[in-house]
């Protein structure tokens, strides 16, 4: 990973759900897993107890998961789309392609890395689709290195929005 003092781009929604995360984390999760750890203890001897050795493991996960949390909140670089605009694919951006081989369409949003999720077409900014999409404007092609050979994607459109989590998105 990264040093500890580096920024970390994000959208608005990215920053709102580690934030929320972490609320759930500290306010439910931590409770129930001392409560996991008093029962498990009732059981008498701890050598050979695996439901305590299981509570206190995963008591352990999700201390860090916290301490996770609490850097990477602390070093967001929060980049709302909407406020950005221009005619570039930059962070943030929501990208319309055209594969130019197939003619199939797809649009990528280029998110921090923390929130990239493939199931959305959410890509990290660093992945190999979004370095070469990014300073390209509608209309030039982007060459991709992908597992089946090189694509050439065209950009058809470029928006800045900030999706909310689960609301419907345009296209």
């Amino acid at each position: 990973m990264s040093s500890g003092s580096d920024n970390i781009p994000m959208t608005p929604s990215g920053l709102r759900k580690l934030k929320e995360e972490l609320k759930h984390l500290q306010s439910v999760e931590r409770g129930k897993i001392s409560r996991e750890i008093e029962v498990a203890r009732a059981h008498g001897d701890l050598r050979e107890n695996a439901e305590y050795h299981a509570a206190k493991e995963k008591q352990s996960h999700i201390e860090g998961r916290i301490l996770d949390l609490n850097d990477w909140i602390a070093r967001a670089e929060v980049i709302d789309p909407s406020k950005l605009g221009g005619d570039k694919v930059v962070f943030g951006a929501t990208v319309d392609l055209v594969d130019t081989e197939t003619d199939k369409t797809v649009t990528y949003r280029l998110v921090g890395e923390l929130e990239a999720d493939l199931k959305k077409r959410w890509i990290a900014v660093t992945s190999p689709v979004a370095r070469a999409l990014i300073g390209k404007k509608v209309g030039d092609v982007a060459t991709v290195q992908s597992p089946g050979g090189v694509r050439e994607l065209e950009i058809t459109e470029i928006r800045f929005e900030d999706p909310v989590e689960g609301a419907p998105s345009e296209g």
